[in-house]
């Protein structure tokens, strides 16, 4: 597991195998959830499922299709980070920091 951030901002990456197939849970903030779906597949187009009232596949994306990148594999990314009543400011920081987590897959 990688972790990125401080505090009530820090966001963690969790890899497991399944077979030849890759699975990121990605949580963190004040309470992790699963916030979106994406799966990403080599020389296909990404999938992206995104629960109602949540935007977390805007930092799955990422994951998933650098992950698939990399190793060639099938990637579900699964996941999401929240902070109760979080600003623009605190919600970029929280981005900014699943962005870190991209460059340790």
């Amino acid at each position: 597991m990688i972790t990125f951030g401080e505090g009530k901002y820090k966001v963690f990456l969790e890899r497991k195998e399944i077979g030849d197939d890759l699975i990121y849970i990605l949580g963190g903030g004040e309470k992790s959830h699963i916030g979106g779906i994406v799966i990403a597949q080599p020389t296909k187009e990404t999938k992206m499922i995104r629960l109602k009232g949540h935007y977390d596949v805007i930092v799955l994306r990422p994951i998933a299709e650098a992950a698939c990148g990399k190793f060639g594999r099938k990637v579900v990314a699964i996941g999401g980070v929240h902070v109760d009543n979080a600003s623009q400011k605190e919600i970029n920081l929280l981005i900014k920091n699943c962005k870190e987590l991209v460059k340790y897959i």
